[in-house]
């Protein structure tokens, strides 16, 4: 029978242990953001994608001072790594109305400012203006229970 010691065990239970990579959250502000008196959209465990590559957005956005969207889409970053395009659907019923949805194509530098090869900072849809990557804050991040 086989005896372990416990720093022995834990060292074992590491290295036969799956390893999980937790991508960060993403997120742009639009005419300033959310609190700004703008628009922000959250990709919860949305990491940028690699060069020339896209992957799943999905999240919420909030905009107003209460309205908390629904949102997905696909973000690509172009294949320099300068410049990444996020086309996202968002819902909500109380605010967009029954069936209804809205749409955004964002452009911009992923690590910001305005020199990537698309131009950068513009969302051309339903939050239409200036767009920019943002720190991911609690307070934004945060999601309650009820919202309209």
């Amino acid at each position: 029978m086989f005896r372990f010691k416990t720093p022995q065990l834990f060292l074992l239970l590491g290295l036969i242990a799956p390893v999980y990579s937790y991508a960060a959250n993403y997120c742009i502000a639009v005419n300033g953001g959310f609190g700004s008196g703008g628009t922000s959209f959250m990709g919860i465990n949305f990491a940028l994608p690699d060069d020339g590559k896209c992957k799943p957005w999905s999240g919420f956005t909030k905009t107003a001072s209460t309205v908390i969207l629904t949102t997905t889409g696909t973000g690509c970053l172009s294949s320099d790594g300068k410049a990444l395009t996020v086309s996202v659907f968002s819902t909500d019923p109380a605010f967009l109305g029954a069936g209804q949805f809205g749409s955004d194509y964002i452009q911009l530098c992923p690590g910001g400012g305005t020199n990537c090869t698309n131009g950068g900072g513009t969302d051309q849809g339903t939050f239409s203006g200036t767009a920019a990557p943002e720190t991911c804050t609690a307070k934004l991040l945060h999601l309650p229970a009820k919202h309209d």
